[in-house]
C-alpha cells in the first residue's frame, strides 16, 4: 500500500503562489500515477492533474493549465503542485492520490491541505 500525506496549503492572495507537496510511503512509489484533486464547500470532487510514474506525461484540468504544475521527485518519494497566478476559485482542499498502472482508479488518498485564496 501507500500511504500520502500533503502540505504546503495556506491563505494567499489572488495572483500569488504556493507550492504544495505530497510526501508518500511505502513500497513501489515509482511504479503509481499521481493525480490531484481538489474539493471546494459545498462542490464535488473535481480533477486538478496528473503525472505519469516516469514524470514524463502530465495532464491537466482546463480551469488550472498554464498556471498550475505537477512535478515528482522519486528519490525523495515525493510529488508537487506548484500553483501560480491563483485565484479565489481556486480555494479548496487538495488532495493528492494515487493510481496503480494495473488499475482504473484511484486507491489511495491524503489527508488533504487547505488552500484558500482571498480576493
Amino acid at each position: 500500500q501507500v500511504q500520502l500525506v500533503e502540505s504546503g496549503g495556506g491563505l494567499v492572495q489572488a495572483g500569488g503562489s504556493l507550492r504544495l507537496s505530497c510526501a508518500a510511503s511505502g513500497r513501489t512509489f515509482s511504479s503509481y500515477a499521481m493525480g490531484w484533486f481538489r474539493q471546494a464547500p459545498g462542490k464535488e470532487r473535481e480533477f486538478v492533474g496528473t503525472t505519469s510514474s516516469s514524470g514524463s506525461n502530465t495532464n491537466y484540468a482546463d480551469s488550472v493549465k498554464g498556471r498550475f504544475t505537477i512535478s515528482r521527485d522519486s528519490a525523495k518519494n515525493t510529488v508537487y503542485l506548484q500553483m501560480t497566478t491563483l485565484k479565489p476559485e481556486d480555494t479548496a482542499i487538495y488532495y493528492c492520490a494515487a493510481r496503480h498502472p494495473w488499475r482504473s482508479e484511484y486507491d489511495y488518498w491524503g489527508q488533504g491541505t487547505q488552500v484558500t485564496v482571498s480576493s
